[in-house]
C-alpha cells in the first residue's frame, strides 16, 4: 500500500492502472501502423497525433475509474472484471465518437479508432487475466508475522480468508502472554515459542510483523521488534494495519489517541477553505444543471401524492448543531406518525415516485442548497436524526466524532457500505465515517465523488 494524502492506494492497483496507460498507447500507435501499413502510407502522412491519442487514453481510463475497475474489489473477481471492462469500452467509444464529432480537432480516423478500441480492450483483458493470476499467487503476497493469537489477531485472520487475493499472507500467530486462542484450532497456525524473532522472522521471510495482542502493558517485545525493524522488517500496529487493509477504522482496536494526533480531524485551515469553495462552486454549477431534473421530479410528487413537495427534517450537523435539512418528499406524509424509524427494504411508506427517485438519488438533489447555506459539504458523514444520534451514542463509542466535521450528501461509507438499518449497520457505517475524519483531504473528498458516480450508475442498496 501506498500513502498519498492520508489515504492508502494499492501498489498493484497503482501498477496496474500504469501498466493499462501504456497498453492503451501502445494500442492506439498499433493501430495507427497497421492502418497506414495497409494503406502503404508513412507516418509522415498524420500531423502529430499526440493531443488526440492523449484524449482516447484519458477518456477510457476515467470510465474505467468511474465504473470502478481500478477498485480493490473489481480487480480481485474475474467474471465482474470482464463484464464491467466490455461496459467501460463500450461507453467509453460512444463518448469518444460524441467527443470527435463535436470537436473534429482531436477526432481520430475512424479506422485507427476502431482498431485502437478493439486492440486495447483485447491486450487490457488478457493483461487483467495475468494480473488476476497473479494476486492469488502466495508468492507475490507479503508474509506476515502477527505478535498476538486472540480475537484481534483472529480478525486479521477473517480478512484474509475473507479474500483469497488480498495483498498479504499470515506465516504464523504468536500467542503472547497465555491469551486465549481465537485464530482456531489448529495449532499450525500459532505457536507458544519461537525463540529470537528477528532469526525467526529473517528465517521465514517475514516481510511484516503485526503487533496484534490483547494486553501489550509487559507483553510488548520492544527490544526483538527494534532487532527486527533494523532488519529491514516493517512493524505495524494492529489499528493502523486494519484501516490500511480495510479502508475503516476497527472500533476494537481502537484508541482515542489515534485520532488525537492524526492530521485529518481538523483538515487545516488552507484544505477546509479549499473544501468549501469546492462546495460552493460545485453547488451552484449542479443547481444549474439539474434544474430541468428538478423540475420534473417536483411535478411528479405533486401530481402523484397528496402533501409537500420537499420534505423537511432536523438532523445534526457539525458540532452537535441542529439544522433543517431538505430533500424531495418519498414517503407518505404520515410515514413517522408513530415516530422516527429507519427505512426498510420495500418500505410501504415509500410512494411510487419516491422508489425512483431514491434508486437514481434524485430526492437527494434540494440538499445543494444545504450545501449552498454552510449546513452540510458534498463530503462527510452522513447527517442523523437528533433521536437517532442519541440512540446511537449510547451504544456505539465514538459515535459523537462524527460531528467534528460538517455532514455530507455523500461520505466514505456510503460509497463502501450499503444501506443501513440497524444499530450494527451504524457500527460499520461509523468505522469508515472515523476513518474519513482521521485522514480528511481534498484527494479523498475527489475519490470519494468519483465512487459516488458510479453509485449511481449503479443503483445499489438505496431504499
Amino acid at each position: 500500500m501506498i500513502r498519498v494524502f492520508g489515504h492508502y492506494f494499492s501498489r498493484a492497483v497503482l501498477g496496474l492502472a500504469l501498466l493499462e496507460t501504456i497498453v492503451l498507447l501502445g494500442a492506439i500507435y498499433g493501430a495507427q501502423y497497421l492502418r497506414l501499413s495497409f494503406a502503404g502510407l508513412s507516418d509522415h502522412s498524420l500531423e502529430d497525433p499526440t493531443i488526440e491519442y492523449l484524449v482516447f487514453i484519458v477518456t477510457i481510463q476515467s470510465v474505467m475509474l468511474v465504473l470502478g475497475l481500478y477498485q480493490r474489489d473489481t480487480c480481485r473477481n474475474l467474471r465482474r472484471t470482464m463484464v464491467t471492462l466490455t461496459a467501460a469500452f463500450a461507453l467509453s467509444a460512444l463518448i469518444l465518437a460524441l467527443i470527435f464529432f463535436l470537436y473534429p480537432r482531436v477526432a481520430i480516423w475512424r479506422s485507427i479508432f476502431v482498431s485502437g478500441v478493439v486492440l486495447g480492450f483485447s491486450a487490457i483483458v488478457l493483461l487483467r487475466a495475468v494480473f488476476l493470476g497473479i494476486l492469488d499467487l502466495d508468492v507475490f503476497k507479503r508474509r506476515l508475522l502477527v505478535l498476538g493469537a486472540g480475537k484481534l489477531a483472529s480478525r486479521i485472520l477473517e480478512i484474509q480468508e475473507a479474500e483469497r487475493s488480498r495483498g498479504f499472507h499470515s506465516v504464523v500467530f504468536v500467542r503472547m502472554a497465555q491469551e486465549q486462542v481465537a485464530v482456531g484450532p489448529d495449532q499450525m497456525r500459532y505457536r507458544d515459542e519461537i525463540g529470537s524473532l528477528r532469526d525467526f522472522a529473517v528465517s521465514q521471510q517475514i516481510d511484516e510483523i503485526v503487533t496484534a495482542m490483547e494486553e501489550r502493558r509487559g507483553s510488548l517485545p520492544v527490544r526483538d521488534l527494534l532487532d527486527c525493524r533494523l532488519a529491514g522488517i516493517r512493524i505495524t500496529d494492529y489499528a493502523a494495519f486494519m484501516e490500511r487493509e480495510t479502508g475503516k477504522v476497527d472500533l476494537h482496536g481502537f484508541l482515542p489517541s489515534w485520532l488525537i494526533y492524526s492530521e485529518g480531524s481538523t483538515g487545516g485551515q488552507l484544505r477546509l477553505f479549499i473544501k468549501r469553495g469546492i462546495d460552493l462552486l460545485a453547488s451552484a454549477v449542479l443547481v444549474t444543471l439539474t434544474m430541468p431534473v428538478t423540475i420534473v421530479a417536483a411535478l411528479l410528487i405533486r401530481l402523484t401524492s397528496p402533501g409537500p413537495v420537499f420534505f423537511r427534517q432536523d438532523r445534526v450537523g457539525q458540532h452537535g448543531r441542529v439544522f433543517r435539512l431538505y430533500k424531495f418528499r418519498s414517503m407518505r406524509t404520515d410515514a413517522e406518525a408513530g415516530g422516527p424509524k429507519w427505512a426498510s427494504t420495500n418500505d410501504p411508506r415509500i410512494t411510487g415516485v419516491g422508489r425512483v427517485i431514491r434508486k437514481l438519488r434524485i430526492d437527494e438533489l434540494p440538499q445543494i442548497f444545504n450545501v449552498l447555506k454552510g449546513d452540510m459539504s458534498f463530503v462527510g458523514p452522513r447527517p442523523e436524526l437528533p433521536y437517532f444520534v442519541e440512540e446511537l451514542s449510547r451504544e456505539l463509542p465514538y459515535f459523537a466524532e462524527r460531528h467534528t466535521v460538517r455532514p455530507g450528501i455523500t461520505g466514505w461509507a456510503q460509497v463502501n457500505y450499503p444501506y443501513g438499518a440497524s444499530v450494527e449497520d451504524a457500527r460499520q457505517k461509523l468505522q469508515y465515517d472515523l476513518y474519513y475524519i482521521k485522514n480528511f483531504s481534498v484527494v479523498l473528498d475527489i475519490l470519494i465523488l468519483i465512487k459516488t458516480v458510479r453509485v449511481i450508475l449503479f443503483p445499489s442498496g438505496a431504499r
